[in-house]
């Protein structure tokens, strides 16, 4: 109700049915204060510097102005810290997905602390890639494998699908990324001139596909796509805790991914400014007295 913009007396009403109590309208504006209090504390709350992964996407909502609905895009970070634990990191608000927005989320993040970031997985939007590669340069990224999969396979004909998806998960499900270049080659032998379009949607962006072969096994099925955003929370309350981590620490390598001269927190540390023009996400809607 208070991101939609009712009416306080509106709010009263709902309340009223629904617990059967109506709040003044000056209790559910203070109310409405606090939580744009609160939502502005969390939305700038200080970060870890160092965070074992960060995934970004876009997740696409219709909402409803009355008669009418708009298309707004919420741009997410999820970061996984160095126990395997998960924390949206932030959230912002667009009318579409583009460079700029996410180049004023990820400036953000920066701002705030996280500069020292081990993988980033995205899809394979174009703004996302180039606002990252500005950003995040040296960080190494992993592409999306189930967005990957699904731009291949919408160049087969339904009908082939089948066998061609055995064939491509097939590809990253190798113990080691040398085999999976293996079976990689023999994909692009096989249909190159049945599929030139599905072979073209493969090459792009082929560089990060197997990006995960650098991280221990354990956390392969982790980070081969951003649908850790969409995983139920119910699903994540109810688990227990050491399910719910990536990793554990013990599974972990003793050089971290690049510990070498060069480490991406070096080489990102020199992009610390932020956009002036990079407005902060808005509070909560205001409510109308």
């Amino acid at each position: 109700m208070f991101v939609a913009g009712v009416s306080t007396h509106k709010v009263g009403e709902v309340a009223q049915t629904l617990l059967g109590v109506a709040p003044s309208a000056s209790t559910i504006s203070r109310l409405n204060q606090t939580l744009t209090q609160q939502f502005k504390g969390w939305r700038e709350r200080r970060l870890q510097e160092h965070w074992r992964i960060v995934y970004l996407d876009g997740v696409h909502f219709s909402i409803r102005h009355g008669d009418k609905a708009d298309s707004t895009i919420i741009l997410t970070a999820l970061g996984v810290d160095l126990a395997g634990d998960k924390e949206v990191l932030a959230l912002r608000a667009c009318a579409e997905e583009d460079k700029d927005g996410w180049a004023c989320l990820l400036q953000d993040l920066r701002s705030r602390g996280a500069i020292h970031i081990d993988l980033i997985v995205t899809d394979g939007h174009e703004g996302l890639l180039a606002a990252v590669s500005e950003l995040f340069a040296a960080t190494p990224r992993q592409r999306c494998l189930v967005h990957k999969q699904r731009n291949v396979l919408n160049a087969i004909p339904r009908r082939e699908r089948g066998d061609v998806q055995v064939e491509l998960v097939g590809i990253w499900s190798q113990p080691s990324k040398q085999e999976a270049l293996t079976h990689l080659a023999a994909f692009k032998a096989k249909y190159a001139v049945r599929y030139p379009e599905a072979l073209r949607s493969l090459a792009e962006d082929e560089v990060h596909l197997l990006t995960f072969y650098e991280f221990p096994a354990t956390m392969h099925r982790h980070i081969q796509t951003t649908n850790a955003h969409s995983e139920p929370v119910q699903q994540r309350e109810t688990a227990h805790r050491s399910d719910r981590r990536v990793h554990h620490r013990d599974q972990l390598p003793h050089d971290r991914l690049g510990d070498h001269p060069g480490y991406p927190f070096a080489q990102n540390l020199g992009v610390m400014h932020v956009n002036s023009d990079c407005a902060l996400p808005g509070t909560i809607a205001h409510i109308e007295s």
